[in-house]
């Protein structure tokens, strides 16, 4: 039987919806339809806003459909794409139960509903209606495999009362980003986890037949749901999961070259600065290497299409620009920065750790994301990149130039590599063989 999960989906001050069809509540034995608004205020007291009255509420507050097949609710001003370049935000519609709970001194908002039912519109946000039968049927089966894995941790997480470690060194600030972020809920609904709007964006006949052939399916690895991973662009190779992530090895998810061969002229793995800087700066053969249009707008939705230069990128900041990002980003002040200097590269050319040579300071940084994050006003496409030192004056660069491949962490399916296989006839059971190395797939539920 399939699982219910609860997605978090907003954490705002206050939260204003809309209950389409008739909902009941933990707090009264009144129906409630409509518009409805929950705030809270200084001291710590949660107002709900209904029909023109105002009452104080007790969270949890879980709202259920009369009707579940009829009835959803429309969320206001939801933030999509958070700390990206496209961040925007929306109103959002859901089918299910809404819960709000207070967490951090603020609301959030969680969609309780079936697994199967949230799938369709995770692969109907993440993919188009133009996509292959086999990347659609691939992307249900790593999104289902993905969702359990991370229930399950967060089950021994709760049971061992486990807390972030991050190992570091004096003069080393390292830290990773993962989904056990969230101790109230299974996932969120941002890129952070997996992108889910609802049923803001209708499930597609296609996406729908995918996931019902694909039903209770999931990859494995010594019988164990596997944690299975995807970004948009791996750049031509993939990356480990301990290089990203926590120090634990998971051998389906290691370097994979995104070819039906080894590539030619080139020294695998990338985790020198000569092999890394030759990869980078070339255009090897690769499936996600692409500019298809037709092929591109079945990964990407219209925001994502802002820009197409992901492969293979350049970005330029000044000095200034530099400083300001590394204390906004970091609270880090080096002083000037004199060099960058690669420490740790994993086997797809991506950066660990980041040595930052100031003039007052110097600092390692780490791992991926955290050097994405210092680098841009949202994040940089892949921390796989190489950086020239320009406009030198008196030993002190006035600008840099940034040299990267690929859109993400790199780790596990390749989702534009995915699309392209898909158009040359692989199946979705190849797809998931090529990305995951030794994994199974079997049949759960």
């Amino acid at each position: 039987m399939q699982p219910y999960i609860h997605v978090g989906i907003m954490f705002a001050p206050s939260i204003s919806f809309e209950l389409h069809g008739e909902y009941t509540s933990t707090h009264s034995p009144n129906h409630f339809q409509g518009p409805v608004k929950l705030e809270r205020n200084a001291h710590g007291e949660t107002s709900l806003l209904y029909e023109g009255t105002k009452q104080k509420v007790q969270l949890p507050l879980l709202l259920e459909p009369a009707d579940a097949a009829k009835s959803f609710f429309e969320l206001k001003d939801v933030t999509i794409g958070i700390n990206f370049h496209w961040e925007r935000q929306e109103n959002q519609r859901f089918t299910g139960a809404l819960k709000i709970i207070e967490e951090n001194g603020h609301l959030t908002a969680i969609n309780i509903l079936p697994l199967e039912d949230y799938l369709k519109s995770v692969i109907s946000s993440e993919m188009s209606a133009t996509s292959s039968e086999a990347l659609l049927k691939a992307h249900a089966v790593i999104s289902r495999s993905w969702l359990l894995a991370q229930v399950e941790k967060s089950r021994k997480l709760k049971q061992q009362d486990n807390k972030h470690d991050f190992p570091a060194q004096k003069g080393e600030h390292i830290r990773w980003y993962d989904r056990e972020d969230h101790l109230h809920f299974d996932v969120c609904a941002d890129d952070h986890c997996q992108r889910y709007q609802g049923i803001t964006r209708e499930s597609t006949p296609e996406v729908s037949r995918a996931i019902d052939a694909t039903r209770g399916q999931v990859l494995t690895f010594n019988g164990q749901i596997c944690d299975a991973r995807y970004s948009k662009c791996c750049g031509g190779i993939s990356e480990r999961f301990e290089n990203v992530w926590e120090p634990v090895a998971h051998p389906y998810l290691s370097p994979v070259t995104d070819n039906s061969r080894q590539p030619e002229g080139f020294d695998l793995p990338l985790n020198s600065e000569a092999k890394a800087e030759q990869w980078i700066n070339n255009q090897p053969e690769a499936f996600c290497n692409t500019h298809d249009k037709q092929v591109l707008s079945q990964v990407l939705n219209d925001y994502d299409q802002e820009t197409l230069d992901f492969f293979r990128w350049e970005q330029s900041l000044t000095q200034e620009e530099i400083q300001e990002l590394l204390y906004k980003k970091l609270t880090l002040s080096v002083g000037k920065i004199v060099r960058l200097v690669p420490i740790e590269r994993g086997e797809s050319g991506r950066l660990i750790k980041l040595h930052i040579e100031g003039t007052e300071k110097s600092i390692v940084i780490g791992k991926e994301l955290e050097i994405r994050k210092a680098f841009s006003p949202s994040h940089l496409y892949s921390a796989a990149f190489v950086v020239e030192h320009l406009d030198i004056h008196e030993g002190v660069p006035g600008r840099f130039l940034f040299r990267g491949a690929g859109w993400g962490h790199g780790v596990g399916l390749c989702q534009i590599g995915a699309a392209v296989m898909g158009t040359k006839g692989y199946t979705y059971e190849q797809i998931l063989a090529h990305y995951f190395t030794n994994s199974h797939l079997e049949t759960r539920y």
